[in-house]
């Protein structure tokens, strides 16, 4: 299948005006599966877009996907539930769930409780290669993402965005609700991740706005 043919219908109008960026993403793919190090696997790389844009109330930013092979699921932070150890990212992002919030979160490592509540778990750049981070932060994925956040709040102006980290950060714009901190990293969580009750806050916006707010 076609890297185009694979974005779920409801995302396809917002990423017209970037489908040539996207066979040339497709062509590299290509290239990078014959190598057998693409991570996430071509059909999990819009995994995170199983979420209607009118269905999404929180979008949580993230970076690129998980080089460690077999961890990449196409979702922000997520990773397959017999996943052990759990990658420190995510295992940041539970501490500071329960610090928040007084409670251990409800979600298990494959976060799908987040998604199915409409959070949008997406990153930066939505390839990489096993073994490497960042990897393919050179290809014409900003113009993907930008692309499909700028369709998303033309949907759903309300959204609330969690932006970690500086890769996050600069699509800070495009939105009218952003709550930032350092990535959950574990090489940068120290600095400004950890205690800064990202889950709280966006549970505020929520009920504010009348909308039904995430169980953690």
């Amino acid at each position: 299948m076609s890297l185009w043919n694979s974005i779920p219908t409801a995302w396809r109008e917002g990423l017209s005006s970037c489908k040539t960026e996207i066979e040339e993403i497709d062509g590299l793919l290509a290239q990078s599966e014959a190598s057998g190090n693409l991570a996430p696997a071509r059909e999990h790389i819009f995994a995170a877009l199983a979420v209607a844009p009118t269905e999404v109330s929180v979008v949580i930013l993230g970076q690129d996907p998980y080089p460690t092979p077999g961890h990449a699921i196409g979702l922000a932070f997520a990773v397959p539930l017999d996943t052990h150890p759990i990658p420190g990212s995510l295992r940041n992002i539970f501490n500071e769930v329960q610090s928040d919030t007084g409670r251990k979160s409800t979600a298990d490592c494959s976060l799908e409780s987040w998604v199915n509540q409409g959070v949008l778990l997406l990153n930066t750049s939505l390839t990489t290669e096993q073994g490497v981070r960042a990897a393919h932060a050179d290809w014409p994925w900003q113009s993907v993402v930008d692309a499909l956040l700028r369709h998303l709040v033309a949907v759903n102006p309300d959204v609330v965005a969690v932006l970690w980290g500086n890769q996050a950060k600069q699509f800070a714009g495009l939105f009218g609700i952003t709550i930032e901190s350092a990535h959950p990293s574990p090489l940068s969580a120290n600095r400004g991740f950890l205690g800064s009750k990202p889950f709280s806050k966006v549970n505020e916006v929520l009920a504010a706005t009348q909308k039904p707010v995430i169980s953690w």
